[in-house]
């Protein structure tokens, strides 16, 4: 079976784009995944263990008051 690392990429973001977290195991899909936030313009807190890496969407800060 192939993976499409590119598509792997691609869902992860759609799922952020959902207000969603995503995870990547590997370095090559972490890297995809943050190329695709950037040009996607995504408020993206992104949390890299030993392990793999969270992106977990932020909200964006409201004015009070």
């Amino acid at each position: 079976m192939i993976i499409n690392r590119r598509a792997m990429a691609r869902a992860k973001v759609e799922k952020l784009k959902k207000g969603l977290s995503a995870y990547a195991e590997t370095r090559e899909v972490a890297e995809l995944v943050e190329k695709y936030i950037k040009e996607n313009n995504l408020n993206v807190f992104i949390d890299r263990t030993p392990l793999g890496t969270w992106f977990i969407p932020e909200e964006e800060q409201k004015n009070i008051g």
